[in-house]
């Protein structure tokens, strides 16, 4: 969300106050349910959360720090509203049994339904109900920095602690959830290990921190439920990326019940229509493909957002009427980071596929493809109308084709060769880096080793791109920020980033996100972006693919951001060939384009 929208709303601007609800509300909810665990009250506490920020937008003094603001008061909410649960007068001997979570909406069984969680993210998920109240209000805020949403300078502010303070607290609260997933894990083996079995014939079946505590110490002891704790993924590594669970209903559904009520109507006005009111007012206000996303359950299946093609970088006007036509989803992506994407397969396309009519093609000098040898290459490159590509090599993989540009990669530690440098000086202008360094998979290049490198790269005298990072490159403290901080304490240079992104919500939610992470990273390091992959694919055991119709939205929505950013100096698809039926991949054979291909071809004007 720009500067631009957060002023204008703050100034009156009905549309702009729309925009700004429409696209936090589900972060808001985010943060609220999780450290609520789902509580019945979640709703109100989300809603008096709204309310706080528009009753409080008038004395903002700084615009560019809504994100943090509203966080922190979203946090202040949770806390008053679990100050006044421990104050509550009890029933007998215990608290009142109706104060617990509401049945259809335990937000670990939401993250696991709503976002198709699987595999390790599942057990993450879980574990979560096995954290007290303290560590699931730190992961509220955690979870959503792990993922990209947030960063840590807003999780500070919101806890209002030190930086070492906050750092210290979220590395404790990580220790407690890979205790609640090694109990999660034992719970699920079949048969069940004996001993555990007659530990927890004493259980009610709730999870707790006392259980937890006494579960995880059996797993810790016990030989055979030891095996729990291996091959346990890092938490964070599991969250890069994932979406935020999607607003429910109700928020929605309550403008039928209640009718509209302007904002414009003042806080008095606002007050005494009541909070729901409130709510149900914005959401009858907004666009009806906001209320369509924000009622959806399910990621797929959406229609696609309009985004405005702009020429160079947004005016604020244009911000305005851009933000109240997206659909809502809070940033990131993230840090939306991406998930690994893979080395440059070698499979051949299949023999045959459907024609599809070919849109006008449209040629920028943004728009580039990545791709491997397959036979139709130049004449795939040809029709895209790419203005460049890579091949993730030093060596072009087809002969000169006029008006496309080849730039050579230098992959990983053995690909710095005397002969491949030679090859990247004399096959173009600019140098990309090192693939994916961070993951085992792909390049697996320390930090050092790749600064340790990196002035033969250098020397070869091209404009020269950062390696290009599988996620988390605006995550402080990781990979790719050890990277460049290095590279600024040896006076070495990178003259632009290259960044990686897959998305896992496959909804028009996919768009926001990418650009979200896109600005935090141009915001930490103020270097020109080239976005070398990037698709929508989820990596849960195996790899899965929305839809055709998903793609081509996706792959509309994004050029036209990507066009609109003036900061990304280029883009390039993954990948253009196809190599299976409903994969990413733009050409079935050199002159015949899938659907998402198809639409490729027409992107970037």
């Amino acid at each position: 969300m720009s500067t631009a929208t957060v002023i204008a709303a703050r100034a009156g601007d009905q549309r702009a106050l729309d925009a700004l609800v429409g696209e936090y509300l589900p972060l808001i909810y985010n943060i609220v349910g999780r450290a609520l665990q789902g509580h019945a009250d979640v709703d109100d506490v989300v809603q008096e959360t709204m309310l706080r920020i528009v009753d409080g937008l008038p004395r903002l003094r700084e615009p560019e720090s809504f994100r943090s603001w509203a966080v922190a008061i979203a946090m202040s909410q949770v806390r008053d509203r679990h100050r006044r649960q421990v104050q509550a007068p009890l029933v007998g001997d215990w608290a009142d049994p109706t104060d617990t979570a509401d049945p259809g909406a335990d937000f670990a069984d939401l993250a696991i339904t709503r976002l198709r969680l699987s595999g390790q993210r599942q057990e993450v998920a879980e574990a979560t109900r096995w954290l007290d109240h303290d560590d699931r209000e730190l992961l509220s805020l955690w979870w959503l920095e792990a993922a990209g949403q947030l960063d840590r300078d807003e999780v500070v502010e919101a806890l209002h602690i030190t930086r070492q303070h906050a750092a210290v607290r979220i590395q404790r609260m990580k220790a407690q959830l890979d205790a609640a997933r090694a109990v999660v894990r034992a719970l699920a083996v079949r048969p069940r290990c004996p001993e555990l079995h007659a530990i927890v014939t004493r259980w009610d079946g709730r999870p707790s921190v006392l259980w937890r505590k006494r579960l995880a110490r059996h797993t810790r002891e016990c030989q055979r439920c030891d095996q729990a704790w291996t091959d346990m993924v890092a938490a964070e590594r599991l969250l890069a990326g994932v979406a935020l669970v999607p607003v429910p209903f109700v928020f929605s559904a309550m403008a039928t019940k209640t009718g509209a009520l302007s904002v414009g109507a003042g806080a008095a006005g606002v007050k005494a229509g009541g909070i729901k009111a409130v709510i149900a007012g914005w959401f009858a206000a907004l666009k009806p493909a906001m209320v369509g996303v924000a009622a959806t359950v399910a990621i797929a299946g959406a229609a696609g957002a309009v985004y405005l093609t702009t020429q160079g970088e947004e005016q604020p006007e244009q911000q305005v009427a851009a933000a109240a036509s997206e659909t809502p989803s809070a940033e990131p992506p993230s840090s939306a980071a991406p998930p690994p994407s893979s080395a440059p397969p070698s499979s051949s396309p299949p023999a045959s596929k459907s024609v599809v009519a070919a849109p006008p093609a449209v040629k920028t000098a943004k728009k580039g493809v990545s791709t491997y040898n397959f036979s139709g290459n130049g004449q795939a490159l040809r029709d895209v109308k790419a203005s460049w590509y890579y091949n993730w090599s030093a060596d072009p993989s087809v002969s000169a084709i006029s008006g496309v540009e080849y730039v050579p990669m230098i992959w990983g530690g053995a690909s710095v060769t005397t002969a491949n440098l030679n090859k990247a000086k004399a096959g173009g202008k600019v140098l990309l880096g090192f693939n994916e360094p961070d993951l085992k998979e792909q390049a697996n290049m320390s930090v050092q080793q790749a600064l340790d490198l990196w002035p033969q790269l250098q020397a070869t005298g091209l404009r020269l791109g950062s390696p290009a990072p599988a996620y988390g490159a605006d995550t402080p403290g990781g990979w790719f920020d050890q990277f460049m901080s290095g590279i600024q304490a040896r006076g070495y240079k990178v003259d632009f980033i290259a960044l990686h992104w897959y998305g896992g919500d496959f909804s028009t939610a996919a768009t926001n996100q990418l650009k979200n992470y896109i600005q935090n990273v141009y915001n930490r390091y103020k270097l020109p972006i080239w976005l070398t992959e990037y698709a929508l694919m989820r990596f849960d055991n195996g790899t899965v693919y929305p839809t055709t119709d998903q793609q081509v939205t996706f792959v509309k929505n994004s050029t036209a951001m990507l066009q609109g950013l003036s900061y990304v100096e280029r883009y390039a698809w993954f990948s253009l060939p196809s190599s299976k039926s409903g994969d990413t991949g733009l050409y079935s054979s050199g002159t015949t384009p899938t659907s998402v291909g198809a639409a490729y071809r027409a992107a970037g004007g």
